[in-house]
């Protein structure tokens, strides 16, 4: 029996942070503004008010309180609103490594994709981010137009591994 939880959480505003010139200076002027590093590639950093979680060499995710970001980056690149393109989807319990591995393309099941890790997949034909919170709770980030049909997908393989 595995436990196992699918839930759809309330929209939020979510961004995109991208650097495109000067990342060292840009990454510095973050550090100094914000008390905390830019994430490395596959990991997440931030604080109660502001998370990113980074994806791609020079792009994050965020999440929280964006006011500060464009005068940190300033023409060095940019933060855009993506919040209404993106559900957030919660698997939480014991079994959410195994439902990741249903239709996915890489090990979600590794030890070391733990807590503050990210990555960018591709599960059931669709591209998803996925975000570990704990070692019970990992969010993914979906396409709002694929996200019903990914919700199936997962509610259905999820009878299979609870049932």
């Amino acid at each position: 029996m595995t436990e196992l939880t699918i839930s759809t959480l309330p929209a939020a505003p979510l961004h995109v942070l991208e650097i495109w010139s000067n990342a060292a200076s840009v990454a510095k002027r973050f550090k100094a503004a914000m008390g905390f590093a830019l994430p490395a590639t596959g990991r997440s950093g931030g604080n109660d008010a502001l998370r990113l979680i980074r994806f791609e060499p020079t792009v994050w995710l965020v999440e929280g309180d964006t006011s500060a970001l464009s005068g940190i980056l300033s023409d060095g690149g940019a933060v855009t609103a993506i919040g209404g393109g993106i559900v957030r989807l919660r698997l939480s319990g014991r079994g959410w490594r195994t439902l990741l591995m249903e239709g996915g393309v890489f090990d979600a099941e590794s030890p070391t994709f733990a807590a503050g890790c990210s990555a960018a997949t591709i599960i059931d034909h669709v591209n998803v981010r996925l975000h570990v919170v704990d070692e019970t709770t990992c969010v993914a980030y979906v396409p709002l137009s694929f996200s019903q049909g990914l919700l199936h997908f997962w509610e259905q393989a999820a009878e299979s591994l609870v049932g």
